[in-house]
């Protein structure tokens, strides 16, 4: 691959493939800690979330909506979900998606273990024994891919809205694979293959290849969205954190999320506080870990600064979704290190703590206990979005605002900005915000894109007096603009 970083990513995925572009609900704020047990528990967390004005669209049930905690048995227990498909309707009505957790292992006290050993749909070693005590489903058989697709595709019918597909990791070095091959040669393709299980059955059945994954190969970006991990509950972490998802971004993958606060244990509110605008300039954003996650369960300022910065999200809906359309048509990340827009300058290869939320956003996350950061700043005007205030490029020490993150716009840029709503399904369409920053430009330019459209479009603006006027319209009659300039 030769050219500059754009063009490398560019090719790369049109070799590997490109990232289709997830539903609009999938951007919207996800709910979610270790574990909700029941119908009654995601139904308060619902009821509170509304109650509280956190926009949300998508609650998640981790390991322990089966009958036994951990064990994947595909099957809601009758006693704490009586009724799941008219629970999922129900949900839905409330602009929430459900989204479900498994794992390809099973315990030799699962139900389906022995049957998966019978039909021979799990991975052997060269004596024909299972590798390990849990038996490890063998996607290079098309009779796995069958059952396994069929018990997705059961949850799938009932009304939910995406599979968490987790672990993968752990394809056994010394497997013999249905395909002949060794786990050797396996091990990097079994993640690729595990995600296409379930985002072929996911599209087939629901429209959208959309996927919540952890492990990933080259090719895994065709079925996104994947995050992070379990990130440990630290300063330490949440740098890298984003280190490692400027590294994800660089292998192809245009989407990627983290767990906000962390995952390994109940997150410090001052931690938490800080990683929240990070994962709010995420392409998708979920609060998951340890409990407490939700922003109720801390104090009433950590609540109204949790939905400060969640509303920020929802208003820039029309920017994150426009963005990402242009990221998935183009191969690049929504989280891009500095270098991939500013490839000319020096002093944007060597900076790891910061990154550009798509191409007209630049975000410095707070990684310690403090007010303000240095922060790199490449060539031209950057204006702080919290503050007005206007910086050249090069080094500045800034202080976070209102919300605890340092995050400037491009002068020139075009940011299109909506109603806040509580949900994406309740957004109104047919009203945009234009921001235009810095005041300088004739014709600043912005992306602009449509829920549903086809492809992303350019709209730019003609400076008129003081003002700014809209000269190029893509959608002349479908949206109604409104100009605001900020200097």
């Amino acid at each position: 691959f030769i050219g500059d970083p754009k063009d490398i990513l560019d090719e790369y995925t049109e070799l590997t493939g490109k990232a289709p572009m997830p539903p609009l609900w999938s951007f919207g704020f996800w709910m979610s800690r270790i574990t909700y047990f029941s119908e009654k528990d995601g139904m308060e967390v619902a009821a509170k979330l509304r109650e509280n004005k956190v926009p949300s669209d998508v609650i998640h049930f981790d390991t322990g909506w089966f009958g036994v905690d951990w064990r994947n048995d595909y099957t809601f227990p009758k006693d704490r979900f009586p009724d799941p498909a008219r629970m999922l309707k129900e949900f839905k009505e409330q602009g929430f998606e459900i989204s479900l957790w498994q794992l390809p292992y099973f315990t030799p006290e699962n139900v389906l273990f022995d049957e998966l050993v019978e039909k021979d749909l799990v991975v052997r070693d060269a004596k024909g024994n299972i590798p390990y005590e849990d038996a490890v489903l063998d996607f290079t058989n098309p009779a796995t891919i069958e059952w396994y697709q069929d018990k997705i595709k059961g949850l799938l019918d009932l009304g939910v809205a995406v599979i968490k597909v987790d672990f993968g990791e752990a394809a056994p070095a010394n497997g013999i694979f249905h395909n002949k091959k060794t786990g050797f040669y396996e091990h990097n393709y079994y993640p690729l293959r595990y995600n296409k299980a379930v985002a072929d059955i996911t599209k087939e059945v629901n429209g959208d290849a959309f996927i919540w994954a952890r492990s990933a190969w080259a090719g895994s970006q065709r079925y996104p969205v994947h995050w992070g991990g379990d990130a440990a509950t630290s300063d330490n972490a949440m740098s890298a954190t984003l280190r490692g998802g400027l590294s994800f971004g660089l292998s192809g993958f245009s989407f990627w999320s983290h767990d906000i606060g962390g995952f390994t244990q109940a997150a410090p509110e001052d931690l938490y506080a800080r990683w929240t605008p990070f994962g709010m300039l995420s392409s998708h954003v979920r609060s998951h870990g340890n409990p407490p996650t939700e922003p109720w369960e801390y104090s009433e300022e950590f609540l109204n600064g949790f939905r400060l910065a969640d509303n920020m999200r929802y208003q820039l809906m029309p920017y994150v979704i426009a963005q990402s359309k242009h990221s998935s048509e183009n191969g690049l990340p929504m989280v891009r290190a500095l270098f991939v827009e500013y490839p000319d300058d020096p002093g944007s290869w060597l900076v790891d703590d910061q990154y550009l939320f798509g191409s007209d956003i630049l975000v410095a996350p707070l990684f310690e206990s403090v007010t303000s950061r240095d922060v790199y700043l490449p060539p031209g005007q950057w204006i702080d979005y919290q503050t007005g205030k206007t910086y050249g490029g090069g080094w500045h020490n800034i202080a976070g605002g209102e919300i605890p993150v340092i995050m400037l716009v491009k002068s020139g840029s075009v940011i299109p900005h909506i109603k806040l709503a509580q949900s994406t399904k309740d957004m109104d369409w047919s009203t945009l915000e234009l921001k235009v920053y810095g005041n300088s430009d004739s014709t600043p330019s912005g992306f602009v894109y449509l829920p549903e459209k086809e492809k992303v479009e350019t709209i730019t603006l003609r400076k008129s007096g003081s003002n700014y006027r809209v000269v190029t319209d893509p959608y002349r009659s479908e949206v109604n603009w409104k100009v605001t300039v900020v200097k």
